[in-house]
């Protein structure tokens, strides 16, 4: 999978941009605030229809515009993917070889990529969300139903919580059979999502664990344990979940109607990594977080061939000068042979130039870009 040519107008603080990008490495250079993280999350959602940095879509069109329109070509290996997007206040607009896709999960899986920057880290150290929407939007890229799945639950959980919080005001018009009705949503949503995570996370770990030893020279194990608020115990079968969500519902529902809120579900899950059976999170140093973020992406991107036959595209933002000269070797060795990648850096000293092939180099500056 290789973007041949990107396209942007009115998006962050790129007025108009067209890009050719036939190499194999495309190396962004100039000082910060210049465009270069636009650049790269521009890709990364056009591939996800979603930013790695922020959920308000807003910021993503320039100012004073009313619409970001980006578009890519994308070959791959049935044919070339032309795909366009277009972000607005009155929501996103996308488009497959000049098809409007009614559904976003349509559209999703189109176009592959792993992002790797500097905030990844969080999905170590952060807050259990963080780790949610890493599994969201990396299991979105590789099963297109998961998404709609995921939009389905996130619908009924809202309108659910809007209804614990009205019964919480006024007991009196508590109605259980309503309850009933968003109970059964969000058991046959969520556990569908509980069944695609835990299978995703099976496949993350055989890959990250593979990684991690050989980052590490094998002296360090690393596991990923899922975490979810709603136990499968090892049912096979969806119904079997269904009925066990159901009743975790049943047991929590005097919580629930005391704090006006849902709280079980796919919703609280979280993802807990352990190097060597200690909890990266707790007692792991910060070159083992490092380590275990970057293990992380790297199964990505095998997890990607995996399952679509195909290497998805790497962006690797501001992140090759934080690793020290033998880690910033194992990523370039991986990434050199298999995909096409795209690096930001402030400066060139920064990279190992003499380990890239077929390397292209371009300066941004102030929204422009300008092949070196």
């Amino acid at each position: 999978m290789n973007l041949r040519r990107l396209t942007l107008d009115n998006y962050r603080n790129y007025s108009h941009l067209e890009l050719n990008t036939n190499h194999r490495v495309n190396l962004f250079i100039g000082p910060n605030a210049q465009g270069k993280t636009n650049l790269l999350e521009s890709i990364h959602v056009l591939a996800l229809t979603k930013s790695h940095r922020t959920v308000r879509e807003k910021e993503l069109i320039r100012w004073e515009a009313e619409t970001a329109h980006l578009q890519a070509h994308v070959e791959r290996k049935y044919g070339e993917v032309r795909l366009d997007l277009a972000i607005s206040a009155q929501g996103k607009k996308a488009k497959l070889n000049g098809l409007e896709q009614k559904k976003l999960s349509n559209y999703v899986g189109a176009f592959n990529v792993v992002m790797f920057a500097p905030e990844d880290l969080e999905i170590v150290k952060g807050a259990p969300s963080v780790r949610r929407r890493f599994l969201d939007m990396e299991i979105a890229q590789v099963q297109p139903a998961y998404l709609h799945h995921l939009l389905q639950y996130q619908k009924a959980l809202a309108q659910r919580n809007q209804y614990l919080k009205q019964a919480l005001a006024k007991p009196g018009n508590f109605n259980e059979t309503m309850l009933e009705v968003w109970n059964a949503q969000l058991a046959e949503h969520g556990s569908k999502i509980i069944k695609k995570r835990e299978s995703f996370i099976d496949k993350l770990q055989q890959w990250a664990e593979r990684t991690h030893a050989g980052i590490t020279n094998g002296k360090e194990r690393l596991r990923i344990r899922y975490v979810p608020s709603v136990e499968s115990d090892g049912a096979q079968d969806e119904t079997m979940l269904f009925e066990r969500f159901m009743v975790k519902l049943s047991h929590v529902k005097e919580q629930e109607l005391k704090r006006g809120a849902t709280l079980v579900g796919p919703h609280r899950d979280d993802l807990v990594f352990f190097i060597n059976d200690k909890a990266v999170h707790t007692y792991g140093s910060q070159g083992q977080q490092r380590t275990t973020a970057l293990s992380l992406k790297l199964a990505e991107i095998e997890l990607i061939n995996q399952e679509t036959g195909e290497y998805p595209v790497l962006l690797l933002d501001d992140v090759l000068s934080e690793l020290d000269p033998y880690r910033q070797t194992q990523l370039i060795e991986t990434f050199q042979s298999k995909v096409q990648t795209f690096i930001t850096s402030t400066g060139i000293e920064s990279v190992h130039l003499e380990r890239l092939e077929d390397a292209c180099i371009y300066d941004v500056l102030e929204g422009r870009v300008q092949t070196r």
